[in-house]
């Protein structure tokens, strides 16, 4: 009986025991449990109380760029100057008369000319004046001294006849210089000539205001571009549709004036209505002052009356003194907003002298007086006018 009750007790102790470890072992998980809990909830907790900070809005990519375009006036070949270019091989060579201003026409990113007579070539028999046709070689001295671009819309277009103009564009075209206001076609007119250089557009578009009387060959008016403000207002539209600045080119105006007429004064503004940017002129064989003319919606426009002649076989009176003008066309770029600006007009005067040779008036010391007298001539309404020192 006694070793019954030994027994029992053993077996209580034992029971007793068990049930202390087991209540201690969950006890401790317990509390392991609530500290993780406790834990997790504070960990959200600062997440709720510390959000993640709103990401900034990225600053607008600013970039500019600019370009400068130069313009030259007119190159009038008579005879004496293509007689005295003769080779004895009987080829022509134009490049000495440019010798003394390649520098300046080589330098500005686009340079252009108004290419007065056609360079149809000594096959279809050269001419002089009242009836021009050039040698090919004209084009070679153009492109071999920093000429982009040539206009060809002009009194004399239509010198010589349809030959005389297909053999000059096919000149153009076989050199690679650029060319507007007479065509080969009206699918060659409707292609609107520009050129991208460093990420600004230019276009260049060319009128003349008539032809010296000879009639344009029915259905043939591709050949010239004339004068007409309606179609002028569409292409400027369709040039700014590619382009961002616009050129246009104007044959007009009275020969040997120093100043514009009316008439050419109405057609500036009918351009600068249209939206044309830059305004070239020439015809008059003088030069004309520059001027900035404001359109109705505020926007501004650079117009040179006249270049003068660049080249010719013209004397005196004024006559043997042309020029180059230079604009510097700025783009700025801020996010989606893009503006343009025209501005540093700069002006050089130059001078033909009687064996044909350019020169930059600046550099002829016994010019000085005329010099200074051209100066005033061309900055009367442009004061900011800077001229090459």
């Amino acid at each position: 009986m006694k070793r019954l009750w030994w027994l029992t007790g053993i077996v209580f102790v034992f029971i007793f025991t068990f049930a202390l470890l087991y209540l201690y072992h969950n006890s401790d998980k317990q509390t392991v449990e609530e500290k993780t809990e406790s834990i997790q909830e504070n960990k959200e907790i600062k997440q709720i109380a510390s959000p993640k900070p709103a990401a900034e809005k990225p600053v607008p990519v600013e970039k500019t760029t600019s370009l400068t375009l130069a313009a030259v006036g007119d190159i009038l070949i008579h005879d004496t100057v293509y007689n005295k270019a003769r080779q004895s091989t009987g080829r022509y060579d134009f490049d000495p008369n440019f010798v003394p201003v390649k520098s300046y026409l080589s330098q500005p990113d686009i340079t252009m000319a108004n290419q007065e007579t056609m360079i149809g070539g000594t096959e279809l028999g050269l001419s002089s004046y009242p009836s021009f046709n050039s040698p090919h070689e004209v084009g070679n001295a153009l492109k071999d001294n920093g000429i982009d671009l040539v206009t060809l819309a002009n009194n004399h277009t239509l010198d010589r006849g349809e030959k005389v103009i297909l053999s000059a564009l096919n000149y153009w075209n076989e050199i690679g210089i650029m060319y507007t206001g007479a065509f080969a076609s009206d699918e060659d007119r409707a292609n609107i000539r520009f050129m991208k250089k460093n990420d600004i557009t230019v276009s260049f578009l060319s009128y003349t205001y008539g032809t010296n009387g000879i009639p344009i060959p029915t259905g043939k008016e591709h050949l010239v571009n004339l004068i007409d403000k309606e179609r002028i207002q569409k292409e400027v539209s369709e040039a700014k549709k590619i382009s961002d600045i616009a050129v246009v080119s104007l044959h007009f105006g009275n020969e040997y004036e120093r100043m514009p007429n009316d008439f050419q004064k109405e057609i500036v503004k009918a351009v600068t209505e249209a939206g044309g940017d830059i305004i070239i002129g020439h015809h008059p064989h003088v030069l004309q002052p520059v001027k900035w003319e404001t359109a109705s919606d505020g926007s501004k426009t650079f117009v040179i009356y006249s270049l003068g002649n660049f080249l010719s076989g013209q004397r005196r009176d004024y006559k043997d003194i042309g020029g180059m003008v230079q604009l510097t066309i700025t783009k700025h770029v801020k996010g989606e907003e893009t503006t343009f600006n025209l501005g540093d007009p700069k002006f050089l005067p130059t001078y033909v002298d009687p064996s044909f040779v350019i020169h930059p008036m600046k550099d002829l010391p016994n010019m000085k007086s005329k010099y200074e007298e051209i100066k005033a001539h061309m900055n009367q309404w442009v004061p900011e006018l800077n001229f090459f020192e």
